[in-house]
């Protein structure tokens, strides 16, 4: 008999995974890490791509969120994709987001080292060396918050994403009413105008969907979470909306405030931004601002990759260990391990990358890329999966089915279109982490993992069953140590 006793239920609430979904996205992180590369790529139409990236965007949450209504899995989009449309493409959309948050590991770790240096020791913050040294501590320290159990992991994470909002608020509204201007508002920069042709506004986009990535944790947390049918994806729906205002207020600000030259110069425009608003403390303030929100972020990256590996390793499609959780705390503690020893190694070979810039411009490229598959692949999973369902009501013709597939195929656009614009470190990382997925896919369908023989998801069967066993519990594969379907 198992001694696995699988992930620990019912540990979140809603306003938990709201705080995760938030947290997730790094509203701090993504304005500071990205805000100069969107800005180089794009100029002024950097709000108009955060916009036209966010509608689709939604329409991906809205994807989860029905998606989630079938299947409670810790591997969510790979679980969903599987069953929907071939294990081949759910295995590729799941090791699509190990690899993209492994490598976020080194290109949230790095920022983190960087602005604690820069708080406490400023002539030292262009080091890359030391700054991976300071993040590889954050890391670890996340690391054993995540290990210790998801109660502890949204404690920290309502601590640290709090003093980062209130922050971020307070500046924000300085922002709005400042008079040291350098453009005034227009409204065309929430317009198509500002775009280099079809190939700019895909550049633009890809970087985009790099600030919203991260509210899907939720689905990753759904084993964990009180009535995880409705709540995860309700969550990552107001994530995704809470997050979009942030980003459309400080793109815009940044724009009025920040001559193209300092935007483009500045190895840190947040405390740039904050300085000119705030003067004294403003520019502190919004480096510890970016400090909590990296930190947070790491967390939950953590969530998601370790989650998508227990989920991986339980249906044997990756080594069966990264499917245990530990006896006490009910974490996927062999994946937690694993995560640790690759990040690190990561680490220190990010020393030799140069900058902490350089590094972040191919990453989040590649990151981009990588972010476009596993999102597209869910949007196409929930239109075949809703197939039979799609007309019997407008909101799960609109809601499950054209507004997943607007952003299914626009995701798809981004990564077609991207490919041609990108240096070559960028495709490589991004396409080159994907295709080495192919090897362990290969090997353990050879192997006869029973995750390449699913049960479909199919929600009219699904409406179906739960109308005659809606009242009982789902079974969760992690609670027998068997690879189960984990629908009614």
């Amino acid at each position: 008999m198992s001694t696995n006793r699988g992930l620990q239920a019912n540990a979140l609430g809603t306003s938990d995974s709201i705080v995760m979904a938030v947290a997730g996205s790094a509203p701090a992180y993504s304005i500071a890490a990205t805000t100069a590369v969107l800005i180089g790529t794009v100029g002024l139409a950097a709000p108009a791509a955060l916009l036209y990236c966010a509608i689709p965007m939604l329409g991906i949450a809205w994807a989860f969120t029905y998606l989630g209504r079938l299947d409670v899995n810790a591997g969510a989009s790979y679980s969903w994709v599987g069953r929907a449309l071939h294990p081949f493409l759910g295995f590729i959309s799941g090791w699509s987001l190990v690899i993209s948050a492994t490598i976020f590991m080194v290109a949230g770790s790095l920022p983190a080292g960087a602005m604690t240096l820069e708080l406490v020791a400023p002539s030292h913050a262009d080091n890359t060396a030391l700054a991976a040294a300071v993040g590889a501590v954050w890391f670890l320290a996340m690391l054993v918050v995540v290990l210790m159990g998801a109660k502890l992991t949204v404690h920290a994470q309502l601590l640290m994403s709090g003093i980062e909002l209130v922050i971020l608020l307070a500046v924000a509204v300085a922002a709005v009413f400042s008079d040291k201007r350098v453009n005034e508002f227009s409204w065309s920069w929430l317009g198509f105008g500002h775009f280099d042709g079809a190939s700019g506004f895909a550049a633009g986009a890809l970087i985009a969907a790099f600030y919203y990535w991260g509210w899907d944790v939720t689905s990753n947390l759904s084993e964990e979470t009180r009535n995880s049918r409705k709540t995860s994806g309700l969550a990552g729906l107001i994530g995704v909306g809470i997050v979009f205002v942030l980003f459309e207020v400080f793109t815009i600000t940044t724009n009025m405030l920040l001559t193209p030259k300092e935007i483009a110069t500045s190895d840190n425009i947040m405390g740039l931004l904050g300085e000119r608003v705030l003067p004294g403390p403003g520019g502190e303030l919004l480096i510890v601002a970016v400090m909590l929100s990296t930190i947070a972020t790491l967390e939950t990256t953590l969530i998601q990759v370790t989650r998508s590996l227990f989920s991986m390793g339980r249906d044997r499609t990756l080594p069966s260990a990264l499917g245990r959780s530990h006896p006490r705390w009910q974490t996927p503690w062999v994946a937690i391990v694993v995560v640790g020893v690759v990040a690190l190694a990561l680490f220190v070979a990010s020393t030799a990358l140069g900058s902490v810039s350089a590094v972040l411009e191919d990453a989040v490229a590649a990151i981009g890329l990588q972010i476009a598959v596993y999102y597209g692949l869910a949007g196409l999973a929930v239109v075949v999966a809703y197939r039979k369902l799609l007309f019997k009501s407008a909101a799960n013709f609109f809601f499950g089915g054209l507004w997943p597939l607007t952003g299914s195929l626009f995701m798809i656009w981004v990564f077609v279109e991207s490919l041609g614009s990108l240096s070559g470190t960028a495709v490589s990382i991004g396409v080159g982490g994907i295709a080495v997925g192919l090897v362990p896919m290969l090997w353990y369908r050879a192997k006869g993992s029973a995750y390449y023989r699913p049960a479909r998801l199919d929600a009219a069967r699904s409406e179906q069953v739960h109308a005659e066993y809606g009242h009982q519990a789902p079974v969760y594969a992690a609670s027998s140590g068997d690879t189960l379907s984990t629908d009614f």
